[in-house]
């Protein structure tokens, strides 16, 4: 497995769902964008601003025509998510980018969005790019009960906002598969376990406990992740539920035991264990960042 290969979904529920490696942060098997081969073909996620060349390369190993691209979908703005919708847009030039309503107006400007991606990535900045807006003219909302008709099948919008306002998560009826963005956690595929996400600025514990109640209602047999790949959803959803709401205890019992918060990131993010093919310091600047969202959880719980 490397990173810019090309995977199709296996499952005996799946066809012509495929997924590239987008070698997020130069690391493989962290960044996933999905390619739904379809009629009306439509991409899932964009990554950030530099993956879109893994993502235009995995179009064309699959035969799929730039002009032919339909649709292209982030299930959310932050730009691990949509950092390249504007040069997918620029790109594929009949696809219409659709986005959860709220994260449209940061996608047509994305000045906002990405002076907020810079105080929350910190160093990792190195690997992004600074987002092309995406024409309002081709851009257009989505909200929970929409539906995207993909030709042969249907992707149903559900709204997850716990990870951020802007997410929305979407369910493939014949698929028997739920596109999850981050409302499920992080997956890691060696050694099969998930891992909690909870960035600045609007991580909401409740909210996305929430959302993992919308996802089991659903019961897929599969949870399509980001991060990263598919798998069988078994009982990943209770497991993350409890992961999520541990994760929160443990930071905030660590903020009552220390002076300060930078001693509590520090602390708490020492202690995230790195798998292959992470690199350490993947792994503990991302879950540097996740401490400071819960730690803003903390303090608007407060007020």
């Amino acid at each position: 497995m490397a990173i810019g290969d090309v995977y199709e979904v296996e499952s005996p529920s799946v066809s012509d769902v495929y997924y590239v490696d987008t070698g997020m942060y130069g690391i493989a098997e962290y960044g996933a964008v999905y390619v739904l081969d379809t009629p009306e073909p439509a991409v899932i996620d964009t990554g950030i601003g530099p993956d879109v060349e893994h993502t235009l390369a995995a179009l064309a190993e699959l035969g799929i025509d730039r002009d032919e691209l339909s649709y292209v979908v982030p299930t959310h703005v932050h730009l691990d998510h949509a950092g390249g919708a504007g040069f997918l847009a620029d790109a594929c030039p009949e696809a219409t980018v659709l986005c959860p309503e709220v994260g449209v107006p940061h996608l047509v400007d994305p000045s906002r969005l990405w002076a907020g991606t810079k105080r929350a990535v910190g160093e990792r900045i190195e690997f992004y790019r600074e987002p092309k807006a995406v024409p309002d003219d081709r851009i257009e909302p989505l909200a929970g009960g929409d539906t995207i008709d993909l030709g042969d099948r249907t992707l149903d919008v559900y709204d997850a906002p716990g990870h951020a306002p802007h997410q929305a998560v979407f369910h493939s009826p014949t698929d028997d598969a739920v596109f999850v963005a981050d409302a499920a956690g992080i997956y890691a595929q060696q050694p099969d376990s998930v891992r909690p996400t909870s960035p600045p600025s609007n991580f909401d514990l409740e909210q996305c406990l929430d959302d993992v109640d919308t996802l089991r209602e659903l019961d897929p047999d599969l949870l399509l992740y980001a991060h990263y790949g598919p798998t069988e959803t078994g009982d990943k959803l209770d497991v993350y539920e409890t992961v999520l709401t541990e994760w929160v205890e443990e930071i905030a019992a660590e903020r009552d035991r220390l002076d300060t918060d930078e001693a509590v990131v520090e602390t708490v993010a020492s202690r995230v264990p790195v798998v292959e093919p992470w690199t350490e310091r993947a792994v503990r600047t991302e879950a540097a960042m996740n401490v400071r969202g819960v730690l803003g959880y903390l303090d608007e719980r407060e007020e």
